[in-house]
């Protein structure tokens, strides 16, 4: 499907209105999992012309995702990844993991970004970073697309290296989302020590319910109605 080439101007507005020099376009991927970590990348792109068939990770195949991140690991100006486990993601709840993550991706850079452009409506990051929110960013921004490519294919990568010890749960095919094949492997086997448990899917699980964990803080609930039982492959 024909789709708009991303652009900086976003970029290009920031700087203008902000006097901002250095401008890092955020993406996450694994909001949506039920197992594995949530991965955020972090990139800096400067206004250069970016690799052709870039955009929204999610619109690439596997392959062509692939084959952009090569390209955008040697063509970006700089880029890091910050992750937040399972762990973390049951005691904070994601909106805390997200900046969790985040904020571990902005830190590893070898620069201080001046402004963010963070993908969708919601600023999870705030203070102290100059955050633009840009719905569909990771379409329409070159930063924000070029970090989505490089978020999914390296947690996609994390995800597959757990298949030799859990086959059965098909997570080099699912990245963790629930997959059929990933359903009816909880429903026999029970989670795994890389599934965030204190999410909802156990409430079904009538033999597994008992290790659901309860968050005390207060984002407990935050993501019950945030999207956890969709699909992003």
């Amino acid at each position: 499907m024909p789709y708009e080439p991303p652009t900086h101007t976003v970029e290009r507005s920031i700087r203008a209105t902000t006097g901002a020099k250095i401008i890092a376009g955020v993406d996450e991927v694994g909001r949506g999992a039920w197992a594995g970590p949530v991965t955020v990348c972090a990139a800096i792109t400067g206004l250069r012309r970016p690799p052709v068939g870039l955009t929204d990770s999610k619109l690439l195949s596997q392959k062509r995702r692939e084959e952009l991140a090569v390209q955008l690991e040697k063509w970006v100006t700089a880029h890091s990844l910050g992750h937040a486990s399972p762990e973390e993601i049951d005691e904070l709840g994601m909106t805390a993991a997200l900046r969790l993550a985040a904020t571990r991706a902005l830190d590893a850079l070898p620069v201080r970004p001046d402004a963010v452009i963070l993908d969708g409506k919601h600023d999870y990051l705030g203070d102290p970073w100059r955050v633009r929110t840009v719905i569909k960013g990771d379409q329409s921004c070159v930063a924000v697309a070029a970090a989505s490519v490089l978020a999914k294919v390296r947690r996609d990568a994390m995800m597959a290296e757990l298949q030799g010890e859990f086959i059965d749960f098909a997570f080099a095919d699912n990245a963790g989302y629930p997959s059929p094949v990933h359903q009816a492997a909880l429903r026999e086997l029970g989670p795994t020590p890389y599934h965030r448990l204190s999410w909802a899917y156990l409430d079904a699980l009538p033999a597994w319910r008992h290790l659901k964990k309860i968050r005390l803080s207060p984002e407990a609930a935050e993501l019950e109605s945030g999207g956890q039982l969709g699909f992003e492959f």
